[in-house]
Formats: C-alpha cells, structure tokens, sequence
C-alpha cells in the first residue's frame, strides 16, 4: 500500500470514528430527549465544563513573580465585561484571547 493510499485511508477511518461518536448519542437518546437527568446535564454541564477550563487555565499563574498575572486576570475581566455587555460567546473568547496573547507577545507588562 502506498504511502497517500494509507493517509487516505487513515483519515477516512478517523472521520467515520468521530461521525459514530457524535451520531450515536443523539440516535440512542431520541426518544428520551424529555429525559430529566438529560434535561438536567444540558443545563448545567456547560458551565461546569467552561469553570473547569478558566481553573486550569489560571492554575499556572506564578502570582509571586513578575507581571504577578497581570496579562491573565486582565483578559479574564476583558472576556467577562465583554460578555456581559454583548452576550456573545465567541466574540468574548476572542476578545480574551487576542488581549492575552497580544499583551504576552509584545511584552506590554514585562
């Protein structure tokens, strides 16, 4: 087998995986939709997850060392304002984000 033969058919073997384990939740569960633990997850999984994430992310600021995580509090406040004002979550994230990385880049609080 050729080497582009074999990256095919790799790449067609990973899309069919991720297609069954995004699909089987939702042909499984169609007729339990009205389920109250299923009701219950979509509820507050979200949020748990995007708290899990904001607490791993700022897990690492070294707070006794120089900018004291300046950088990261500021894009933190940045995402929250933003999206308390515009309720958009990806323009928060990105809002965040971009002040972050442009503020770590540059060197703006070294």
């Amino acid at each position: 087998m050729s080497g582009l033969t074999y990256l095919i058919m790799v790449i067609l073997v990973m899309t069919a995986a991720t297609f069954l384990t995004r699909a089987t939740p939702f042909l499984l569960l169609r007729k339990r939709a009205d389920h109250p633990l299923l009701i219950f997850l979509g509820r507050y999984i979200p949020a748990a997850i995007m708290t899990i994430l904001v607490i791993y992310s700022l897990g690492s600021v070294q707070l006794s060392e120089p900018p004291h995580g300046a950088p990261e509090l500021i894009a933190a406040l940045l995402t929250l304002s933003a999206h308390l004002l515009w309720r958009q979550a990806l323009l928060s994230i990105f809002a965040g984000t971009a002040f972050y990385m442009y503020a770590v880049q540059s060197g703006l609080f070294m």
